[in-house]
């Protein structure tokens, strides 16, 4: 039981963090560009791919953390951190307001950057030290 609680506790530190990163980044990026394109949601989707890309490189290469610091990095921060929800329902708002230019850009910008970060994060930590 103790191992369990452990591991939620992994997953619920990681998620708390997770998500702070990201709502700070959707508060900084409505700051910073205002509310005509969903910024925060973009950045955070890419960079959590990228590390999350980084974390399953690692762990590749022998990175042999505690199961719960990995399981709370890679299912508590990553998985807060990352919005496809969020994504989605930005989706569908960009399409209300009748920005179909701007809902495709979106859509093939947040795919194709995410995994492109996510192999870019695959390939230099497979690549560190060698």
């Amino acid at each position: 039981m103790t191992t369990s609680l452990s591991m939620a506790g992994a997953v619920a530190l990681g998620g708390a963090v997770g998500a702070l990163l990201r709502w700070q980044t959707n508060t900084l990026t409505l700051s910073v560009f205002g509310a005509g394109f969903p910024w925060g949601t973009l950045i955070v989707n890419v960079v959590g791919s990228f590390g999350l890309g980084l974390l399953i490189g690692a762990l590749e290469r022998g990175w042999d953390p505690s199961p719960e610091l990995a399981t709370g990095l890679r299912i508590g921060l990553f998985g807060a951190l990352t919005t496809f929800s969020t994504f989605s329902l930005d989706v569908l708002v960009l399409g209300e307001r009748g920005q179909t230019i701007a809902m495709s850009a979106y859509v093939i910008a947040s795919v194709a950057l995410s995994i492109a970060a996510a192999f870019v994060g695959i390939v230099l930590a497979r690549g560190a030290g060698s």
